[in-house]
């Protein structure tokens, strides 16, 4: 029974004790939390992603900042940059004003969504889908190589994936090219993977 394929609890470690990296989007990231692989990769869930606080499923575009303090390896050079979310259950819920505390003091929230106007984080609805507290948008582990968020990076993967493309780049593409900005997170794990086991 099984074909001899390992849990994927033992899966994962494996992947891990090997140096890999692990990125987890949307129902993943709730995955990696409820498996207490994020914040602290101990077994033990400490936070929970639940219903959105406006109570409906939310599909719009959000601003994000990266924490350039952050030891996520996905998310490092990055500053604002704008993503898709979808989700009905996308609020972070810890288990103690002590595990947020530790998630804010360890930097393990690499991305928060932001107030395009003041770029401060913000917990105010819509510019925060779901009402997670300190505007947490993503989490990841102490060593930067698991990685959780609820907006959608492989959703922007070309500028036309825009919804303002037309009114912004028509004329000329963005700066950074065709490839949209969830590229990046993608290209910063292969470059340290490249790096790290070149």
């Amino acid at each position: 029974p099984g074909g001899g394929k390992k849990p994927i609890r033992e899966q994962f470690d494996g992947l891990l004790a090997r140096g890999g990296v692990m990125i987890g989007i949307c129902n993943g990231f709730q995955l990696l939390v409820k498996m207490g692989l994020l914040p602290i990769p101990d077994g033990q869930p400490r936070v929970t992603l639940t219903h959105n606080l406006s109570g409906r499923f939310e599909d719009r575009w959000v601003t994000l900042a990266a924490d350039p303090e952050s030891p996520c390896v996905f998310t490092r050079g990055l500053g604002q940059l704008e993503l898709p979310v979808r989700h009905g259950e996308g609020r972070l819920v810890a288990e103690s004003d002590a595990v947020m505390q530790e998630i804010r003091n360890r930097h393990l929230a690499p991305l928060v969504y932001v107030d395009p106007e003041t770029q401060k984080p913000t917990e105010a609805y819509p510019k925060n889908p779901n009402g997670s507290p300190h505007g947490i948008a993503a989490l990841c582990d102490p060593s930067g190589r698991i990685f959780g968020l609820m907006p959608h990076p492989e959703a922007f993967s070309h500028y036309t994936n825009h919804p303002r493309w037309t009114r912004e780049f028509l004329k000329s593409p963005p700066p950074g090219g065709e490839e949209g900005a969830g590229i990046a997170l993608f290209r910063n794990a292969v470059q340290w993977l490249q790096n790290h086991h070149g």
